[in-house]
């Protein structure tokens, strides 16, 4: 299990299992987790050694700073200061963290790049560390959703969401990561 973090009284819009292409808004007040164990067998093994990238998109400097535009860069400085894993290192392109959320192992990342040129960050980062496609979580603003309210998707196109465009690019075309989107 990634971690559960408790998250009272939390709107979240998210698919129905059987009319997939309507979407539902609950009210949750129990933990939410992300669990890398729910894949066959074989793959948890695989995966259980690897760490996930969380990434937060939003755009450097002042100028952008407590924009919506920007929730991802906060998602990231929040987790970070909660888990006490300090984003002190830079690598292609990113501000990064390396640390953990209970037991798993964790790469924290704010791209240094402006938000349309976000998968340069990303696709290196990905690579290097060997990061699997579905343990990159991507969490960036959604203009279509209404303040306050988070949808998961476990994969998906782009949205017209430039950023995201650009990490899809660089990770050779494929939509197989999970997003929160907020």
């Amino acid at each position: 299990m990634l971690h559960s973090v408790s998250s009272p009284n939390t709107l979240i819009s998210v698919p129905s299992r059987r009319n997939f292409h309507l979407r539902t808004r609950r009210l949750v007040t129990t933990r939410l987790s992300v669990s890398a164990a729910s894949y066959s067998d074989v793959d948890t093994v695989i995966l259980e050694n690897k760490p996930w990238l969380i990434v937060g998109l939003g755009n450097p400097g002042n100028k952008y700073h407590g924009t919506r535009h920007n929730i991802g860069f906060e998602m990231i400085d929040r987790i970070s200061q909660v888990e006490g894993i300090k984003l002190n290192t830079i690598q292609s392109k990113a501000l990064l963290g390396i640390g953990a959320i209970g037991e798993v192992p964790v790469l924290l990342a704010k791209s240094q790049a402006y938000m349309n040129y976000s998968g340069e960050s990303v696709g290196p980062l990905a690579a290097y560390y060997q990061v699997p496609l579905r343990q990159i979580l991507l969490i960036y603003d959604e203009m279509s959703l209404p303040n306050g309210v988070m949808r998961v998707q476990p994969k998906g196109g782009h949205g017209y969401h430039n950023g995201v465009k650009s990490v899809i690019d660089h990770l050779d075309g494929c939509r197989v990561f999970p997003r929160l989107c907020i």
